[in-house]
């Protein structure tokens, strides 16, 4: 693989990987400072509400390790398992198939492949084959 091509591919994956970021940090702001609409959504998730503040600390943590890049595997993985938690919590609620549900399994592609992107040594672990 030539330097151009590796450049544009570690660029393109900080850009997805940096959007899913600033996607994600308004969503830990309004559990930090314990807003309305969240404790309405974690009710209706059947979730108790003194849990939104821990769900923000390991939301933060995964997300912090998955920027820095000697963690970043180890970042996403624990990330995908929150991501499992919120679509198995939003299927057990009844949450739209496509608005809610999918939307995480979305997330995560588009995150495991910013990672997949500007890591080559993932991109050399899980290559792509003809």
């Amino acid at each position: 693989m030539d330097i151009e091509q590796r450049r544009w591919m570690t660029w393109t994956g900080r850009v997805m990987s940096g959007s899913a970021i600033v996607f994600l940090a308004p969503n830990m702001v309004i559990k930090l400072i314990d807003h309305p609409i969240v404790q309405e959504i974690m009710g209706k998730l059947g979730w108790p509400l003194h849990y939104d503040r821990l769900i923000v600390v390991i939301e933060l943590n995964c997300l912090v390790l998955y920027t820095i890049p000697r963690t970043s595997v180890l970042g996403m993985v624990l990330t995908t398992g929150l991501i499992g938690r919120a679509i198995a919590t939003n299927l057990r609620a009844g949450q739209p198939l496509f608005s809610h549900v999918l939307f995480g399994v979305c997330l995560g592609v588009w995150m495991w492949l910013g990672l997949w992107l500007r890591d080559p040594t993932l991109r050399r672990t899980l290559p792509l084959r003809r």
